[in-house]
């Protein structure tokens, strides 16, 4: 049976340490996933990756266009890796996915979050993960973890960190029950059982 999960949050969450981890515990069942990120994997979403998250803004982009860049990053990441591997019956866990816009570009960014979520379903083309796991985080803390240096949406400020919080929680809110929020200040080891506990009723 294929499955799709997603890790999503505020950068500084633990995101990447948990998925992981996830993914391990994945290859020890017998599930090898295919993991992705997004924007990325594919050539042209990593070139479109590059040019969305540089350090600098030495290359202006207005917020309809980010959106637009990063759907279309998304819709190449799932005409060659994700529905192909879903397909086969194969598990795919990619960090970020259409939340990630729904907040970034909506919530925060103050573009319509209803008109992201329709391109949105274009550039996904309806396909949309079994299970999101929310990492969520006081931005402060999560921002005091970094110790790198911020790209171009990370240095937007405390305000905008504040609005990706909430609207990440708001989506979970109405996710019906496909987006769960999973409190990480706590320990690791902690964090991931939650995530297993969930994963396993779904791969069970």
């Amino acid at each position: 049976m294929s499955l799709f999960f997603s890790f999503d949050g505020i950068d500084g969450g633990g995101k990447s340490t948990q998925l992981k981890l996830f993914c391990q515990w994945l290859s020890d069942q017998g599930r090898d996933p295919i993991v992705c990120r997004d924007p990325g994997t594919t050539a042209a979403g990593e070139e479109i990756r590059k040019l969305l998250l540089a350090a600098d803004d030495s290359t202006p982009i207005a917020p309809r266009s980010e959106m637009l860049l990063y759907m279309a990053a998304r819709a190449q990441l799932v005409d060659e890796i994700i529905r192909p591997a879903l397909k086969a019956g194969r598990t795919v866990v990619s960090d970020r996915y259409l939340l990630a816009n729904l907040v970034y570009q909506g919530h925060a960014g103050g573009l319509p979050v209803e008109a992201v979520r329709r391109v949105g379903s274009i550039a996904t083309d309806g396909v949309m993960p079994d299970c999101t796991f929310l990492l969520d985080l006081d931005p402060a803390i999560a921002l005091a973890r970094m110790g790198r240096q911020l790209d171009r949406v990370e240095n937007r400020g405390t305000a905008y960190r504040e609005r990706l919080r909430v609207g990440f929680l708001t989506e979970a809110a109405g996710s019906n029950g496909k987006v769960h929020v999973i409190a990480a200040n706590r320990q690791v080891d902690s964090i991931q059982q939650e995530i297993r506990e969930i994963a396993t009723k779904l791969l069970n």
